[in-house]
């Protein structure tokens, strides 16, 4: 968020432009190298684990970007599905043995996004070919010959940068046999379960979830380090618990060959025995409109927390300060800037919100957030220091802004820390960037799902941005219904539930240096998100009637603009299904 009005410099990560050939080349896939030879008869396919059948065995991918899939697949029961992000293009590689002088055919049936096929330490001239996307299997060809001393070669896929996954199944490297042979390996140990997450609860229950592991036979789930259950599907309840408890669960893969190391580690709190529910019980309605709330004066209209109209339901007090000790903040209220508001009137104000359905949090960082939370130390200190602002002022919860990085190893533990010090009534809520949120690997996307049990709504800022991916892997550019609801779609479809997730725009033109959209705008973008109508010419394939709502930087824009923001946008929020 930003502390004073206009543009700002923004550290954005510089992403390759693919430029003019991806339109010139989209009608198909081009092969590099020209024609493809056809191999002899005698010729063997000298790639092993070619259709991924033993998962990624004779396969290393850069970054963890590659895993097996059991759907879609070209042939057998799996298929390679890669993801880039980043800087990082998810290449898989294999060394094959190969003899010298000797020519190959090479070929792969690929599918999704960007695919690239290629072959490298030939000892001529190395190859490659490739795809915009498709969304059916097609097969990419090229053909190499090796040098007269090469004994082996590396054969290759990858996609793109900030493209969507793509697909590879049966990888063909057909020639003479080299010496490697086409044995396949035997069955090795499973890699450990990803997408862990926590369910449904009851007061003595857990339900859990995760990703299906290629080549695994079954799963161990572990509650607070000990073997909880087993199961042979992707799922499990954990049973027998105790209420109004946090416990921490991880699973295994099994199989004939051992079991692989344990997944990372989530939280999952009992239910109350009343039935109120796990983890923090808020007032946040099921539709909320967030606003910030400006603690300094910049231009904008000068506010007592008294002077916030009533469509705001959460308001997000801006921002808490680094205090001495790495990692912990404290608050400053800026009496002088605010025409003499006392701290006495602010905490008043603050439970006379709260009186009236409200909920006031404190926000950690802004434009000009410098607290750095990187270490066991510096997570204790924010979880310790944000407590004590809770205790002294009555928020009812944190804000995480912070612009200037964000390590999730930490931060999750630093909020779960939080958490469990705090207990039911506390509200967690993120206003990342969209670069941010563009992949489910960046460290805000893990953080917001390392939390997902505790977490109340990431309001994601559609603003100050310029043009972005959508879920659909399509370039929109800010200011428009397509930009809110095709980005949207990405955390929608990335892992949060849909009252995780909240639109953030600028409460009026002052508000930000660029990507101002009209209220009308944003109640179209809920409108198609929550039920399918007003959208653009971005439409998503099923509908979030649960959308959380929207949010705003700032109320005293807002105000500043008359109100005009959350006089169209509060109630529309409000009567949505």
């Amino acid at each position: 968020m930003e502390r004073s009005a206009g543009s700002r410099p923004r550290r954005r990560r510089s992403r390759p432009v693919l430029g003019g050939a991806v339109a010139a080349l989209a009608a198909g896939a081009l092969t590099v190298t020209g024609l493809v030879s056809t191999a002899q008869a005698a010729d063997i396919n000298v790639a092993r684990n070619a259709g991924f059948e033993s998962g990624l065995s004779g396969w290393t991918c850069t970054g963890g970007s590659g895993a097996t899939v059991s759907s879609p697949v070209h042939g057998g029961s799996a298929a390679l599905k890669a993801t880039p992000s980043g800087q990082d293009n998810a290449k898989c590689t294999q060394t094959v043995a190969v003899k010298p002088n000797s020519t190959y055919a090479l070929s792969s049936w690929v599918q999704g996004g960007y695919a690239y096929l290629g072959a490298s330490g030939t000892g001529t001239t190395d190859v490659s070919t490739w795809t915009p996307g498709s969304t059916g299997w097609t097969q990419l060809r090229t053909s190499f010959t090796t040098g007269p001393s090469t004994t082996s070669v590396q054969v290759y896929t990858h996609g793109w940068y900030g493209q969507a996954a793509y697909y590879a199944d049966d990888v063909a490297v057909t020639g003479p046999d080299g010496g490697g042979g086409t044995e396949e390996p035997g069955p090795a140990i499973p890699g450990a379960p990803a997408g862990l997450a926590v369910g449904t609860t009851t007061s003595s229950s857990v339900a859990l979830s995760w990703n299906a592991v290629s080549g695994a036979t079954g799963y161990t789930v572990y509650r607070d380090g000990a073997k909880a259950t087993t199961t042979t599907g992707t799922s499990a309840t954990v049973s027998g618990l105790a209420a109004d408890t946090a416990y921490q669960f991880s699973v295994s893969a099994t199989n004939a060959a051992g079991e692989s190391v344990r997944s990372a580690t989530v939280s999952g709190r009992t239910a109350k025995k009343d039935g109120t529910g796990p983890g923090p019980s808020t007032s946040v309605p099921k539709h909320a409109v967030t606003g910030y709330w400006q603690n300094f004066n910049n231009g904008a209209a000068v506010q007592k927390l008294s002077d916030v109209p009533a469509n705001y339901d959460i308001i997000a007090v801006s921002f808490a300060d680094a205090a001495g000790t790495p990692g912990a903040v404290t608050f400053n209220l800026d009496s002088a800037g605010l025409n003499g508001y006392t701290v006495a009137q602010f905490k008043a104000d603050i439970k006379a919100k709260q009186a009236a359905g409200k909920n006031v949090i404190i926000s950690v960082g802004g434009e000009k957030g410098t607290v750095s939370v990187n270490s066991d130390a510096s997570a204790n200190a924010f979880a310790d220091s944000l407590y004590t602002l809770i205790q002294e002022y009555g928020f009812n919860g944190v804000d995480i802004d912070l612009e200037n990085g964000l390590n999730s190893t930490y931060m999750t533990k630093a909020l779960r820390s939080l958490s469990s010090k705090v207990g039911s009534g506390l509200v967690i809520t993120m206003a990342p960037q969209t670069i941010d949120m563009q992949s489910t690997s960046g460290e805000y996307f893990k953080t917001a799902l390392n939390i997902k049990d505790i977490l109340t709504v990431v309001n994601m800022q559609y603003y100050n941005s310029g043009s972005m991916l959508g879920c659909d892997g399509k370039v929109y550019s800010q200011g428009s219904v397509d930009f809110l609801t095709a980005l949207a779609c990405i955390q929608l479809e990335g892992g949060l539930a849909p009252s995780q997730v909240g639109l953030g725009v600028p409460a009026s033109t002052r508000g930000a240096g660029s990507g101002y959209v009209a209220p009308s705008v944003v109640n179209a973008a809920l409108d198609c998100l929550a039920k399918g109508t007003g959208c653009g010419s971005f439409k998503p394939s099923r509908t979030y009637p649960d959308i959380r709502g929207a949010m705003t930087w700032s109320t005293n824009w807002d105000a500043t603009a008359g109100n005009a923001w959350s006089n169209a946008v509060g109630p529309h929020v409000h009567g949505l299904p």
